[in-house]
């Protein structure tokens, strides 16, 4: 029933709520980009959505206007590519929030294992079907677990996890640790340098 029907209501209804309610925070993060670096306010690029499906995913721009296609792997605060808004939109997860329009779309889930680009996909290595058996969320298991400081292997074992224990009490779980993460930071929270 939840994962049928329940979660997908959920994700509409809350994204909505959350869109409208966050749209005079947009226009301020939208004024800062464009004050701070020359670009589009936001950064739009293909992932693979449930069943592999391409999309595109959006996100607040948080580095400089050059093409970054060929990045693959984490982008780190220290990236020189990364703008001064972009350090503190990136620290609080702020960059990710259109993603509500992905959401509101149907693309993603509130909670789900976290998009990839195409050329990823293989380094999930087993576990890469699995992460695609559900709509991509803002955020995961894996996000939780350790985030960025994860392999893709481990992110993958996670995501397969996720997928195969789905559940309204983990989903809770996960949002209610994504809110300790924005508060407390990834760094110090996973104890990184």
């Amino acid at each position: 029933m939840y994962k049928n029907f329940l979660k997908g209501v959920i994700d509409f209804i809350f994204s909505i709520m959350t869109f409208i309610i966050l749209i005079p925070v947009f226009i301020i993060i939208g004024i800062l980009i464009k004050f701070d670096t020359s670009g589009p306010v936001f950064f739009e690029q293909e992932r693979l959505g449930k069943d592999e499906k391409l999309f595109k995913i959006f996100k607040f721009r948080s580095m400089t206007n050059k093409n970054h296609e060929d990045i693959s792997g984490q982008v780190f605060s220290q990236n020189p590519e990364i703008t001064k808004v972009g350090k503190i939109i990136r620290r609080y997860k702020i960059d990710e929030l259109p993603q509500l329009i992905n959401v509101i779309k149907g693309d993603m889930s509130l909670i789900g294992p976290r998009p990839c680009l195409p050329r990823i996909k293989k380094e999930f290595g087993e576990y890469a079907d699995d992460r695609f058996k559900v709509k991509p969320g803002l955020t995961s298991l894996a996000a939780i677990k350790g985030s960025i400081y994860l392999s893709w292997l481990e992110k993958g074992y996670y995501d397969s996890y996720y997928v195969n224990n789905l559940s309204f009490k983990q989903d809770v779980n996960i949002l209610f640790n994504t809110i300790k993460i924005l508060l407390i930071g990834e760094k110090k929270l996973f104890n990184k340098k």
